[in-house]
């Protein structure tokens, strides 16, 4: 036993130190700094901090470097690393109606107070690849480059005046620590909020897009996608005020569902809300779909069995860290598990073989 535990340690340090050759690469051309992964690669930065729940895009930058360009690795590393981080205080909830916008557009609106801001984006991109990237080709700088600051006022809100669509909620309690408590069911919205910002973007992804084919009947427009800055504030008892201790860059979406009314309730828009850390529009948008599918029961509507309206189905492999955990354990040692089940197969195929000879025999 004792040799084959050195065997194994010796094999793990082999690996390591292969992992780490293999990271590096050529040596011949130039390392990857994590000041250059954080600049240059931020949309893949800013997909490691939601997910990982923890808004540092030098430490995620170098996750990325560890896992390689492994984001479901560099999350898994950037989780590992929160917990190890005292909590000394929670920041007031931040106020995205003064969120000095980088890109703000709506699909419902075109005249906005305040203008829409296209922003850096791929929408208007013909995706092609630019060979001029692979000559390390100078980009020119965009001709304006400012912020809209002060109040940014929601588009939902236009029809709010209206009585068109659903009041938003106010609650003041605070909502359960999904990073502190384990997710139980039936969970409220706060918590499955939670649960959908640091949820896998593919699995969210693939969640919406299920509710646009028709499963959920969850027609959505884009009210309003912004993303920008936003001051972030702690309250400090002794001082008896907040004070702002930074900002942090968000993408929220809200989107406008038709609702047909119920019982309780008259015909009006709905609403559906993602909130990411980062430039994470796609995330963001998906999220906010699933949040309005997981809605059906609270607004009285009809079950018809669709995924992204299981809270259940949906909460429960969204996280690509559980998902990861549980399907990479099976590559790991199962030996005595096999053998038992070779066993078996082998007992079962020997009874199989005496019952046909004894029927052949009668």
């Amino acid at each position: 036993m004792y040799v084959a535990v050195k065997g194994g340690e010796r094999a793990i340090e082999n690996a390591h130190a292969w992992l780490a050759e293999e990271r590096r690469g050529d040596t011949s051309v130039a390392e990857l700094s994590v000041g250059q992964i954080r600049e240059q690669l931020a949309l893949a930065v800013n997909r490691v901090m939601a997910e990982g729940s923890l808004y540092d895009p030098d430490l995620a930058a170098l996750a990325i470097k560890q896992a390689r360009g492994d984001l479901i690795e560099a999350i898994f590393l950037v989780r590992a690393y929160r917990t190890t981080l005292p909590r000394f205080g929670a920041s007031l909830p931040v106020d995205t109606g003064k969120m000095a916008c980088d890109r703000r557009i709506s699909a419902t609106f075109k005249d906005l107070p305040g203008g829409q801001i296209l922003g850096p984006t791929f929408d208007y991109t013909h995706r092609l690849l630019d060979f001029k990237l692979a000559a390390d080709g100078e980009v020119p700088e965009a001709a304006t480059r400012e912020a809209a600051v002060g109040d940014v006022p929601h588009v939902a809100e236009f029809l709010n005046h209206e009585g068109l669509i659903e009041e938003a909620v106010h609650d003041d309690t605070t909502p359960p620590d999904l990073t502190r408590e384990p997710l139980e069911m039936p969970a409220e919205r706060a918590l499955r909020l939670q649960a959908l910002t640091r949820a896998d973007e593919g699995f969210t992804l693939g969640m919406a897009y299920s509710t646009q084919r028709g499963y959920a009947r969850n027609h959505a427009f884009v009210g309003e996608l912004r993303i920008g800055a936003v001051p972030v504030e702690l309250d400090i008892p002794e001082l008896g005020f907040s004070i702002e201790i930074g900002e942090v860059t968000l993408t929220e979406c809200e989107t406008v569902n038709q609702f047909t009314g119920s019982k309780s309730e008259p015909p009006q828009f709905t609403r559906g809300y993602g909130l990411v850390f980062g430039q994470t529009e796609r995330k963001a948008i998906s999220m906010a779909l699933v949040d309005r599918a997981l809605r059906w029961e609270e607004l009285g509507e009809e079950d018809e069995g669709a995924p992204a309206q299981d809270a259940e189905f949906v909460l429960y492999h969204a996280d690509n860290i559980q998902a990861t955990g549980f399907l990479e354990h099976i590559k790991l040692p199962h030996y005595v598990d096999f053998q038992a089940e070779l066993e078996l197969v082998r007992r079962l195929r020997e009874e199989a073989g005496a019952s046909i000879v004894q029927e052949a025999a009668e």
